[in-house]
């Protein structure tokens, strides 16, 4: 449940609103956010200094005349008055080089109280609960028997709080609550006196749920952490493989579902579609009357969901109040959503989807991403191969990067094998995707039954806001690809 604390703040938020009103403001919000954070770290078994930080204060926004300004602040004393004069003075010196009014859709008000499941309050845990656990862990790395040599080992667990209170103009009301944990890890190894780094999972992401403390049994990391390293040790010994023209591939779900993240739910975000975001992250290769457009093959349908249970990105309402729900932003191949807050929504006359979130109370809300993936299809992954006379499963990654548009993009594969008559052969080093998002989506021609999720921190805006989420897809099967090797 909700922490009912945080009712004591109120009186303030609602204060903060009259205040604002009595400038006549066309809508105004204030926000109490609470963030607590605890960070254990192992560091060759040695355990570093605990990060442990709690911020909170109040995040307003005000559309005044059509000028939206967005203000914050950590006192919580008759300062506020003159805060809000400032805020709508600065919006007053605004108005004349305001390119065109900022308005929101209209949305139902609500009052709601939600929050996500947590069986053992995180409150309750320890850091020498954490660093047990990273012991645990650091045990099965040093027995662990290989020519491959692990020379260091940096292990880290994170545990996190945030709580809202959230009201508006409009005549919302809502409180919230989610905790969530996480762990990740980076390993250097050695091998024929190379140095090489890998994480687990692979791909530098992480472990991460919404919940309690008894989150962490799921990870099952006695099990998890050995499998994880005897596949990052064959793919580090593993030789490289030329490919002639194109093949048949094969894509993992982190890789897959990274592809989602990046070159479905950034270019998706109508804010970065209308330029908002061009100076900060980039723009997008789509215009902002996409919808109808075909973007890839029938076998296409990526989602973006805030509402799945235990998920890093979960929500069940966002920052402007607007009740959260599955966005499907593909479907069959063809473009049919886009990622709105309620001004973006606003310049398309529909609702507000809910894709509006803010960090910190000292950062404004603005469209971001919960847990992008690519829907799960109908196959097991030994039908997707089955056919493949000579090709490439690349399973997970080492490296990417993708261009300011999220057009251009390249993956760097670290598990991956040759698939010789639809069976996974030899392990193949560094296998090389270098393709368009176009590109992809049109090869996709078969999905696997297996969805995976993984957790990752999605960087957008300035300041900068990384914001909990999860990426996710099944395997994927891509016709007709061109496959380098990593010099």
């Amino acid at each position: 449940m909700t922490d009912n604390s945080l009712l004591k703040y109120e009186d303030l938020l609602y204060s903060i609103i009259s205040e604002a009103q009595k400038y006549n403001v066309d809508y105004a919000e204030a926000r109490f956010h609470s963030t607590q954070h605890l960070a254990a770290i192992l560091q060759n078994g040695e355990s570093k200094p605990t990060i442990s930080y709690e911020k909170q204060g109040i995040g307003i926004r005000m559309i005044y005349e059509g000028v939206m300004v967005f203000a914050s602040t950590n006192m919580f004393d008759n300062s506020l008055t003159e805060l809000i004069e400032n805020t709508i003075s600065r919006a007053k010196s605004s108005i004349k080089i305001s390119k065109s009014p900022i308005k929101f859709s209209e949305e139902k008000s609500i009052k709601k109280n939600w929050s996500a499941i947590e069986k053992e309050n995180l409150k309750n845990v320890h850091v020498n609960d954490m660093i047990s656990v990273l012991n645990e862990v650091d045990n099965y790395i040093t027995s662990y028997d290989s020519d491959v040599s692990l020379t260091n080992r940096s292990l880290g667990l994170d545990n996190s709080i945030e709580e809202k209170f959230y009201v508006d103009t409009d005549g919302t009301q809502i409180l919230s609550r989610v905790p969530r944990v996480s762990f990740h890890s980076l390993i250097t190894a050695k091998y024929e006196g190379q140095l090489s780094a890998f994480s687990i999972p692979a791909g530098y992401a992480g472990l991460g749920k919404s919940g309690g403390w008894e989150i962490i049994e799921t990870f099952d990391l006695s099990n998890y952490i050995p499998e994880q390293l005897n596949v990052s040790s064959n793919s580090i010994k593993a030789k490289s493989e030329k490919f002639a023209g194109d093949v048949d591939v094969v894509v993992g779900p982190d890789i897959a579902g990274l592809v989602a993240h990046e070159s479905c739910g950034h270019p998706f975000e109508a804010d970065r579609i209308l330029g908002r975001e061009a100076a900060q992250a980039g723009e997008s290769y789509l215009d902002f009357d996409c919808i109808g457009t075909r973007i890839g093959s029938d076998e296409v349908y990526v989602s973006d969901d805030p509402t799945l249970p235990q998920s890093m990105g979960f929500y069940l309402y966002d920052d402007e109040g607007v009740e959260s729900k599955k966005r499907e932003l593909i479907n069959a191949g063809v473009i049919t959503d886009l990622l709105h807050n309620r001004e973006t929504s606003s310049k398309m006359n529909i609702h507000s989807n809910a894709a509006s979130r803010s960090v910190e109370f000292d950062k404004e809300p603005i469209i971001r991403m919960s847990n992008t993936f690519i829907e799960p299809g109908n196959f097991e992954l030994d039908e997707l191969l089955s056919d493949i006379k000579n090709g490439v499963y690349i399973k997970n990654f080492m490296e990417w990067n993708i261009d300011d548009r999220r057009e251009n993009q390249r993956y760097v594969g670290f598990e991956a094998y040759k698939i010789i008559n639809g069976e996974l052969d030899t392990h193949v080093k560094s296998p090389v995707l270098e393709l368009t998002s176009k590109k992809f989506w049109s090869s996709v021609d078969a999905r696997s039954r297996n969805l995976d999720f993984k957790a990752a921190n999605c960087g957008k805006g300035e300041p900068m806001q990384g914001a909990p989420v999860w990426t996710g897809a099944p395997d994927v099967r891509l016709r007709n690809i061109r496959v380098g090797t990593r010099s």
